[in-house]
């Protein structure tokens, strides 16, 4: 299992690192990382892994490996490999990982203002959408951005602790997903806060995000589309 050390400090750009394993498809396995890997609708980080004679990996993406824990860094086309054992210095693409933490974030804040259940999300760079269960309800762009902007505007604090699964089960509103549970097995789950108590939000979620609401800056909704009969599918932008 790799060290992730994104889950503990999202803002930390690099680290020093040992190729642990490169699998047959080319992918990179390292002991620790700042990569995140594509899950729960946000995309995987992209960067660089530069070896010790001063070598870059372009890396495109970030997956999770078939074995627990494990995260597999995806170079680009053409690219050289290290080998097991190569010491490498790993740096995200910092200003697209801080755009998704914006947006990201952004997308705990929807649910807060649309406070229904969700069935599915996708975090973009400057864009995002968010899937409501929503049976025979309106929303209102311009009230929603209204609301959201508030949230943002008050500068809520943004952080993170840990529960253990007998919480989870004592608390099951705490997850918005319809569809969607957290992973068991690992003995505990990352809650997201919001707010100085996470009175305005609190709800497990693996992916990075803002340490205040006042890093997302304007957020405008874009357009609230209807996906059959009870979806209801809201876009949200950075403006």
């Amino acid at each position: 299992m790799s060290e992730h050390i994104f889950s503990q400090d999202a803002y930390k750009r690099g680290c020093e690192a040992q190729v642990v394993a490169v699998n047959e498809r080319g992918g990179i396995v390292l002991d620790r990382t700042v990569f995140y890997a594509t899950s729960g609708g946000q995309p995987g980080d992209s960067g660089r892994l530069v070896l010790a004679d001063g070598r870059a990996i372009e890396i495109a993406t970030t997956v999770k490996g078939d074995a627990p824990g494990e995260i597999v860094h995806v170079p680009a086309a053409d690219q050289p490999l290290p080998s097991p054992g190569d010491e490498v210095t790993a740096e995200i693409d910092w200003e697209r990982r801080l755009n998704l933490m914006r947006m990201h974030t952004a997308c705990h804040l929807l649910s807060v203002a649309c406070p229904y259940p969700i069935t599915g999300a996708s975090v973009g760079e400057r864009e995002s959408r968010v899937d409501f269960d929503i049976p025979d309800a309106t929303l209102d762009r311009e009230a929603l951005s209204g609301v959201l902007n508030e949230m943002v505007r008050a500068g809520h604090h943004v952080w993170t602790r840990w529960i253990d699964e007998a919480e989870l089960d004592a608390n099951p509103a705490i997850v918005k997903s319809k569809n969607v549970r957290p992973p068991r097995g690992a003995g505990r789950i990352r809650l997201v806060m919001i707010g100085d108590n996470g009175d305005v939000d609190s709800q497990p979620c693996g992916g990075t995000h803002v340490a205040s609401t006042a890093e997302i800056g304007g957020l405008v909704v874009t357009k609230i589309e209807k996906k059959g009969r009870e979806n209801r599918r809201v876009r949200i932008a950075l403006a």
